[in-house]
């Protein structure tokens, strides 16, 4: 079988002109972000993410969850009532606050993103956690959030990532903690010579030719799957579609793209995939072929099959939102610059541990456990 010519959007026009009013609401959306999600990292990450987590990783869990899918909730309120872009699901509904672990193509460096649009839907923001390159985590305020999130950074080396994923996913299993666990099997964003590579791989291994996704790297689902099968209530199967153009983050900031997204969800149960590694990589393969029928129907139609699925986002309570975390912003700014100066040695220490925990991928053992391991080792075993 010939490989088949990649579908191609990127050499489109923008949805809407890049006009001074855009760029001006844009710079002021980026001001409201980084200085909001700064003085929440800095002033409740060591309480939420430190301090409880010393007697509760559960209750650190959902301190962090509340507190940051609060903060997280700006930007799906951002995308489609500021912005206006037009977020349509299609598929099957799914419930609310489910153990799901998440499957979606990579079509630009933005998909992660639009999975909020869905989570916000669901209630599952604060507990919405991705697998991401481990350089993210050196991003300044960026891997902050990364790793209070307790996000997994891979190198995209299996030989290296298989044992530090592994341990970071055994510490999901909990049946009782929130989890949607987000999956990016292709392993990097689409692109033209990707997907000529991609397909030139499948027709010399007799795998399917796919031309709107790449072939999936199964090494990482499966780990993730096989970690966290007997406490996952199901697996979505998402794919993502861009009307008319695939945004740029730049283009999302300024809102100048997408016009619409379309998320098609497809729930998936536990039972109904392979439990043995070849068989779960080949199920996922499928999955992917079906995901590349879909995006090429999406291409012919401009739309998923199937009837929408899900509401408007609540615009009372998002704008309830802004206000507090505005607000608590603008109280945070003045304590730091006006106030005592314990104020600014708290936001220093703050960011010196941010930065040192994001670097060494630093997270507190509970002390109750931690006394615990030290007695079962100083004491001695009976014979």
């Amino acid at each position: 079988m010939e490989p088949r010519e990649p579908l191609n959007s990127g050499d489109k026009p923008r949805h809407r002109p890049l006009t001074p009013f855009r760029i001006l609401r844009g710079v002021l959306m980026l001001v409201i972000f980084v200085s909001t999600a700064f003085m929440a990292l800095a002033y409740f990450a060591p309480v939420a993410a430190v301090l409880i987590r010393l007697f509760s990783i559960r209750h650190s869990r959902r301190a962090v969850s509340f507190l940051f899918g609060t903060w997280l909730s700006m930007w799906p309120f951002m995308f489609e009532k500021i912005n206006g872009t037009k977020v349509i699901f299609s598929g099957e509904t799914v419930p609310n606050k489910e153990r799901a672990l998440i499957l979606a193509n990579h079509r630009t460096e933005v998909d992660w993103m639009y999975l909020w649009n869905f989570a916000a839907r669901k209630g599952c923001l604060g507990c919405l956690k991705y697998v991401l390159k481990s350089s993210l985590m050196k991003v300044p305020l960026l891997g902050w959030g990364f790793q209070i999130l307790e996000y997994i950074p891979v190198e995209r080396k299996w030989e290296i990532d298989e044992a530090s994923m592994r341990h970071m996913l055994s510490s999901y299993k909990s049946p009782d903690d929130p989890l949607w666990l987000a999956v990016f099997p292709e392993g990097t964003d689409f692109t033209e010579q990707k997907c000529i590579s991609s397909q030139k791989f499948a027709a010399e291994n007799g795998l399917p030719i796919l031309k709107n996704v790449l072939l999936p790297k199964t090494r990482g689902f499966y780990a993730c799957f096989e970690t966290l099968r007997s406490s996952l209530d199901a697996v979505y199967d998402v794919t993502i579609g861009y009307k008319h153009r695939c945004p740029l983050f730049i283009d999302n900031v300024f809102g100048v793209d997408p016009a619409e997204v379309h998320i098609h969800v497809s729930r998936i149960s536990v039972a109904e995939i392979p439990t043995s590694p070849d068989d779960a990589a080949s199920w996922l393969i499928e999955r992917f072929r079906i995901k590349d029928q879909l995006l090429s129907d999406f291409a012919e139609c401009g739309r998923f099959p199937g009837p929408e699925t899900e509401g408007d986002l609540p615009m009372r309570s998002f704008l309830l939102t802004y206000a507090i975390v505005i607000s608590l912003t603008c109280l945070y700014v003045y304590l730091t610059v006006f106030s005592s100066v314990w104020f600014k040695v708290y936001v220093w220490l703050s960011c010196s541990y941010l930065t040192a925990a994001s670097l060494f991928n630093i997270r507190p053992s509970p002390i109750l456990s931690s006394v615990k391991r030290a007695l079962c080792f100083s004491l001695p075993k009976s014979s």
